[in-house]
């Protein structure tokens, strides 16, 4: 591939370019395209005979109107055994998320970051404030529950964003402690719970809060099917509400907002069940192997994931654009680089899990890239530029100074109870939606790594099994030894999922340096060669509550005033900081035949 192709990427500020403007750029035809490791696809579904099917009707399907929504709907909430005056379909999720920023959020929405870009930008364009929460490389990228009710009463924000899992990290809340946010959020005006990648999580049998939501006043949850179902070309997702929520969304929406493809494939599904069940099945198996894999290469930290990606931070000396560039045009692989996600950095790449014989093309691309004829120095950065390309400068600025934390320096001397960062709280991330879709596979989430308190932590994770490769295992058990510019001595690493603990101010850099490593997965793998940023200053213990509680309430202070506009409450961000600007009943589908091996009424029970 030339350079004309790399060059798309430098033209897109909060997405990457799509497979069909790479394809035009490159010249290739339709399949011959890179290896995907980019678009957070499932690879198993549809099935060939399930796309055979498809083509085989092409000329009707892409002829002739869809029937209209509601029909569509109906067929849906008949598959998912969801009541239709609580579903509203849409033309994607993002096209759900615009008409939720035009008919319900108000002055202002809080959203922790990193996340999905349209979360930020959306209520953005339409002039609302934006409270950004940053989540702490320090401690995983975990979200704080507890602590984001207190920002968001300290900001007096309106609506209120939790992606679960979140993207592009992978942090995972379970549905006892999202209830639990959820009840103490009741005074806001809105509370959305993104399960765009839910289906891909299997630390809980049922993680899905569709049916708490349906029964609260001011509750949305938004869900995807291109991504579990492998379709993102169609554009087709669902939100789920209380009937008045619901209808509201659903009055604005045209009669034909829904294509003959999404028809299709939605009155495929209840013949295809036990497929869709088992590539759920197999991707969540794919992901503990990957990791395993890159887990092994030297520096490379793997942050633990319910989804079907992985979110990586790469080696000391690496530059996230500059591998993603290389991947392509060397290697025909093409990777998700982060740097232009607000709290993120380029230093970070997220991959979409793929079957083995892809993946081992990713490790040795990888390798030859980062490592050059041996595992020796990594990638040198480029001569100048500050590893971030969000193509806006205040964001490049921005992230420059806080090194991708996604926190402004001056913003230390603030109070740090609000500061983001997590307490075991996320220990993954899915890549699914579809209420009540099936959790073939799910196993038992093991126990959170506790943070310094008396009550439990509140995330759950998948331990990494038995069989994973012997290299993978090596790399969990002890630091890749690399090689030095020049002697320095160990800085120890704070405990992923603990509450922030002081971190001395290392030496200036000199070169990699050998760091303990952490306990074995779910934590994340730390880096061989990386010296951690300092983390925020020490949290009383008091200060740090963790669901669940006794009383959901008792974890969420009571509202303390809303912050004067543009004001950062005790280390936040708002959205015109970041911008570098001043602005402040199941129904049955009539003449259908029950769903064959879906889930029960509850929405996720178990399939096969």
């Amino acid at each position: 591939m030339s350079g004309n192709v790399t060059s798309l990427f430098r033209s897109t500020t909060a997405h990457s370019p799509s497979m069909a403007a790479l394809a035009r750029e490159s010249g290739e035809t339709a399949g011959a395209g890179p290896v995907d490791f980019c678009i957070p696809c499932n690879p198993y579904f549809p099935t060939p005979a399930m796309f055979d099917e498809m083509a085989g009707r092409l000329r009707d399907i892409i002829t002739y109107y869809p029937s209209s929504a509601d029909t569509i709907t109906a067929e849906l909430c008949g598959l998912l055994q969801l009541p239709p005056q609580c579903v509203a379909m849409g033309n994607g999720s993002t096209e759900l998320i615009t008409w939720i920023d035009h008919l319900l959020v108000r002055e202002s929405l809080a959203v922790p970051v990193p996340t999905f870009g349209r979360w930020t930008d959306q209520p953005m364009e339409t002039g609302k404030r934006v409270d950004m929460f940053p989540l702490q490389e320090s401690s995983g990228f975990t979200l704080d529950l507890a602590r984001y009710a207190e920002f968001i009463r300290a900001r007096g924000t309106r609506a209120v964003v939790v992606c679960n899992p979140n993207n592009p990290d992978g942090g995972y809340q379970n549905k006892q402690a999202l209830v639990q946010f959820m009840d103490a959020m009741a005074d806001r005006d809105l509370v959305v719970i993104d399960e765009s990648f839910l289906e891909f999580a299997d630390a809980e049998a049922e993680p899905s809060v569709v049916q708490e939501a349906m029964l609260r006043p001011n509750v949305v949850v938004l869900r995807s099917l291109g991504k579990n179902f492998g379709l993102h070309g169609i554009r087709f997702g669902y939100l789920v509400a209380n009937p008045a929520l619901a209808g509201r969304v659903r009055s604005m929406l045209p009669k034909w907002n829904l294509n003959s493809f999404a028809e299709h494939v939605v009155f495929m599904l209840r013949d295809h069940g036990a497929e869709y069940a088992q590539s759920l099945h197999q991707v969540r198996r794919d992901r503990l192997e990957m990791s395993g894999q890159l887990a092994a290469l030297p520096g490379l930290t793997v942050y633990p994931s319910q989804g079907n990606f992985l979110f990586v931070r790469l080696p000391v000396g690496a530059e996230g654009t500059v591998v993603r560039d290389r991947m392509l045009t060397e290697h025909r692989v093409l990777v998700r680089e982060c740097g232009n996600k607000i709290g993120s950095s380029s230093r970070f790449l997220r991959l979409v899990v793929r079957p083995q014989p892809d993946v081992r093309r990713l490790v040795s691309g990888m390798e030859q890239v980062l490592y050059g004829a041996g595992r020796g120095a990594a990638v040198p950065e480029p001569a100048a530029g500050n590893g971030y390309s969000s193509g806006t400068a205040a964001v490049d600025r921005l992230m420059s100074e806080t090194n991708g934390k996604g926190m402004r320096a001056v913003t230390a001397q603030s109070a740090p109870a609000a500061i983001g960062a997590g307490n075991g709280a996320g220990v993954g991330a899915g890549a699914g939606a579809g209420a009540g879709f099936p959790g073939i596979g799910a196993a038992p989430a093991a126990a959170a790594v506790a943070a310094p308190v008396a009550a439990p932590a509140v995330g759950t994770g998948t331990p990494l099994p038995a069989a994973v490769p012997v290299a993978a295992a090596a790399a969990t058990v002890g630091p890749v030894p690399m090689p030095m510019a020049a002697a320095a001595p160990p800085v120890p690493r704070p405990a992923p999922y603990e509450s922030p603990v002081p971190v001395p101010q290392p030496a200036p850099y000199q070169g990699p340096v050998p760091v303990p490593q952490p306990a074995p997965y779910p934590q994340p793998v730390p880096a061989a060669a990386a010296v951690p940023a300092p983390a925020p200053a020490p949290v009383p213990v008091a200060a740090v509550p963790v669901a669940p509680m006794a009383s959901p309430m008792a974890a969420y202070p009571p509202p303390t005033g809303p912050t004067p506009p543009g004001v950062p409450a005790r280390g936040g961000l708002t959205a015109a900081q970041v911008r570098g600007t001043n602005g402040l009943e199941s129904v049955q589908a009539a003449g259908r035949p029950g769903p064959q091996n879906w889930p029960n009424a509850a929405g996720m029970g178990q399939v096969g």
